[in-house]
């Protein structure tokens, strides 16, 4: 079938679209190149170079897809807090002209990409259950795309699937990006022989999954008939991870020899944010079959195949006030 793929230039939603390619799918998709890279579309995909907020390009491009995945994000957490209108702008907005593009031009079914964020202070492990409780304009804005899909989805006759992947780690993920991406920030780093930050005292627990892991529940949620209607958490729930115990671990992969440097508290950055897979493991048949030291390793090995880099700051801050990190308002990276 025709598949689209917003987000076709970053790292899930390339990987994705080689997948679908090796499948036999005739794919296609969109990306501004904000924070994707056109080296990663895959050479058998039609790609075209807009922003998902348009909707008209939207339409045009997207008229006969069938499947469309919306991987495309300004995934900017930390960053939302002092970016909010830029961060809520691409969400909401380009969420909502991409599901109307693609309802639109004759698609069947959508999977949106959504994001742990949604859960914000609940207990952990998240579970879908529960009430979403975002503490971020990012983890707000993502619940806003979801309640829109819904709506459209229900009102138009259109399948629709969520995901929310863990972290996802791995090959070809941003690594010169100082606003996100924690585990590469720390690898480009260290392996310019520099000391990586933390943010408060690093005992900020999560999971993180490989991509080669997320791919298969999101080719299931597209391609079979299961997880539709569904909230699904995509990743491993066996191996929760401190900061402090990623930065050791990185340490022993890239042979770094110095300390971290530590910083006060993000605002709003949830202490613990882990997630069960029980739904994804039934659902879908969701297993790991990659660690925590493989992503790590593909990360460090990508870095190190492609040379260490500077970090650009590419994008302003809405919001400069005493609690605005350092490492942004002064460019500490």
């Amino acid at each position: 079938m025709r598949v689209f793929v917003t987000g076709i230039a970053g790292f899930l939603g390339s990987h994705l679209a080689e997948r679908l390619i090796a499948l036999g799918h005739d794919v296609a998709g969109c990306d501004s190149l904000l924070g994707g890279e056109l080296v990663n579309v895959p050479a058998e995909a039609e790609f075209h170079q807009y922003d998902c907020r348009d909707f008209n390009a939207m339409a045009r491009v997207m008229r006969g897809a069938e499947l469309v995945y919306h991987c495309a994000a300004t995934a900017y957490e930390g960053l939302s807090v002092f970016a909010p209108a830029m961060v809520m702008d691409n969400i909401v907005t380009g969420s909502v002209a991409v599901f109307s593009a693609a309802i639109a031009g004759g698609a069947r079914r959508i999977v949106f990409c959504s994001s742990m964020a949604r859960y914000g202070t609940n207990l952990v492990p998240f579970k879908e259950c529960f009430e979403p409780r975002p503490q971020d304009p990012y983890g707000i804005a993502k619940v806003a795309a979801e309640a829109a899909l819904r709506n459209l989805a229900l009102v138009h006759g259109v399948e629709y699937a969520i995901a929310v992947p863990h972290n996802i780690i791995g090959a070809r993920q941003k690594f010169d990006d100082p606003y996100r991406n924690v585990a590469s920030i720390m690898a480009n780093l260290m392996l310019q022989g520099r000391q990586p930050f933390i943010y408060g005292d690093g005992e900020q627990q999560r999971c993180f999954s490989h991509v080669d892991d997320c791919l298969s529940c999101l080719l299931a949620m597209g391609l079979g008939g299961r997880g539709l209607g569904q909230v699904v958490n995509i990743g491993p729930d066996e191996e929760f991870v401190s900061i402090n115990a990623l930065f050791r671990q990185l340490k022993d992969i890239t042979g770094f020899e110095g300390q971290a440097i530590y910083l006060k508290d993000r605002p709003q950055e949830v202490k613990h944010a882990v997630c069960s897979s029980a739904r994804a493991r039934e659902m879908l048949g969701y297993r790991t079959t990659r660690t925590l030291d493989d992503g790590l390793r593909d990360v460090v090995g990508h870095i190190r195949t492609l040379g260490p880099r500077k970090f650009r700051y590419h994008l302003d801050l809405e919001i400069r006030t005493a609690r605005t990190p350092r490492t942004w308002t002064e460019r500490l990276m």
